[in-house]
């Protein structure tokens, strides 16, 4: 029997003092990454290709993020 058991989302946390969510998008083909930029450096620590609404879902909800992030280009 398939479906007794569902895929639990594994949470996950990030250092919210020194990091912020974002979304890296490609101008040339739209290709979108999940991460978390340093907001000291600037550098950003890609997690999770978004392929999709409910890959960006997962991503948020992974992580326990609840506002709208931002995409950079």
């Amino acid at each position: 029997m398939m479906g007794l058991f569902k895929k639990k989302i594994a949470s996950r946390s990030y250092d919210v003092e020194n990091e912020k969510p974002v979304i890296k998008a490609s101008i040339c083909n739209g290709e979108q990454v999940a991460g978390f930029k340093d907001i000291h450096t600037g550098r950003i620590e890609e997690v999770m290709l978004i392929k999709s609404p409910a890959d960006l879902e997962n991503f948020k909800a992974m992580y326990g993020i609840n506002e709208e992030i931002t995409k950079e280009y």
